[in-house]
């Protein structure tokens, strides 16, 4: 006799409240996102950035009290003798501009590269300065662009819009990786050959398509692979030790941390209170500036950056090294922990031991 089979099951529809509190989630995803990335844009300010002043003591404390009256706490003044000494602190990144009053005539030493929204702000604010001296007679202020942005991007677009794309490439290689390559060894081997691939086609693109970067061509690729090697096996790392939660972790920190607070289209010293000093701490701001020292400052400027980037480095490989030590014992545990599961669960393990137990009550009646 034939045993019909049962009527499929159909899923039922989800209930309300689910459907609810997929739409708070869903809300409260989308208000973080834009309050990670629109909140350093709007509140962005000049606060304490580095600048010289050339000339007489008497001069410097002239134009430093003007500053100070016209943006409180926006700048931080060191003051030189003469222009020589502000150009090479220019060169050094150890400021972004400077007002040069040396010669008498209040004259503007900008340096586009290391920032192009603080060299704008710098060369106005020297402008109402200047009119300020004069009773507004309008008397135009020199302006000497001594680092300035390739002529094929002047506003130094290209080096701000690549900042998102090595953030997601470092996220993408992490997750790729998980999910189709097995071993903590070749995972890490494929995130350092994509870093140095990668690193070769960003550089090429920014440099010699788009033509926002200047410098050697080698030195710029390797200061992007060291940025996506270090995103990539930071977020490996984690994830090896904590699986999705690590996984999510370091894309939080990376994406919506990191990137936001990265400075790379204005500077660090323009984001809000303390968060350009902390995304120097992070990948994306630290690979930032590395690319604009190596790009426009022959490397002068790139100690802080490097240290971060190795150490983010060296922090992602030691967790991919623990998780690798921690993955064979997990799987032994596991494995003695299925077989019996296995055994039960499959048709000849179920056959076993039912012949089993028909074996042994046979016995026991007769």
């Amino acid at each position: 006799m034939a045993v019909q089979a049962p009527p499929a099951a159909t899923t039922p529809p989800s209930s309300w409240p689910t459907v609810a509190g997929a739409v708070v989630l869903l809300t409260a995803i989308t208000s973080v996102l834009l309050a990670a990335f629109a909140w350093p844009s709007v509140r962005s300010s000049l606060h304490d950035v580095p600048i010289a002043v050339a000339g007489s003591a008497t001069a410097v404390e002239r134009v430093g009290a003007a500053l100070d009256r016209r943006l409180p706490g926006g700048f931080e003044t060191t003051e030189v003798a003469d222009t020589a000494a502000a150009e090479r602190l220019i060169r050094d990144r150890e400021v972004y501009g400077a007002i040069d009053v040396s010669s008498g005539t209040p004259r503007v030493i900008i340096a586009s590269a290391a920032g192009a929204a603080v060299a704008q702000t710098l060369q106005s604010v020297a402008t109402a300065l200047s009119q300020a001296q004069t009773q507004g007679t309008g008397t135009a202020v020199a302006v000497r662009d001594l680092v300035a942005l390739p002529a094929d991007d002047p506003r130094g677009a290209g080096l701000a819009a690549g900042a998102l794309p090595l953030v997601m490439g470092g996220l993408l290689t992490a997750l790729l990786l998980t999910r189709l390559v097995r071993g903590a060894a070749r995972r890490v081997a494929g995130a350092l050959a994509f870093a140095i691939t990668g690193g070769l086609a960003v550089a090429a693109i920014l440099q010699f398509w788009l033509g926002a970067l200047n410098g050697a061509y080698w030195v710029n690729s390797g200061a992007v692979a060291l940025t996506v090697a270090a995103i990539s096996l930071s977020i490996l790392g984690l994830e090896s030790l904590l699986g999705y939660v690590g996984l999510g972790l370091g894309a939080v920190t990376m994406m919506l941390i990191g990137n936001p607070l990265s400075g790379t289209s204005t500077a660090p010293e323009m984001l809000p209170g303390w968060s350009g000093a902390f995304g120097q701490l992070l990948p994306p701001g630290a690979g930032g500036q590395l690319l604009r020292s190596t790009a426009f400052f022959d490397g002068r400027g790139a100690t802080h950056s490097v240290i971060v980037l190795v150490a983010w480095f060296a922090f992602g490989a030691v967790l991919c090294l623990a998780g690798g030590l921690r993955a064979p014992r997990r799987r032994r545990r596991s494995g003695i922990t299925e077989q019996p599961r296995a055994a039960l669960s499959s048709p000849n393990g179920l056959n076993q031991i039912s012949y089993q137990e028909a074996l042994h009550g046979e016995e026991r009646r007769r």
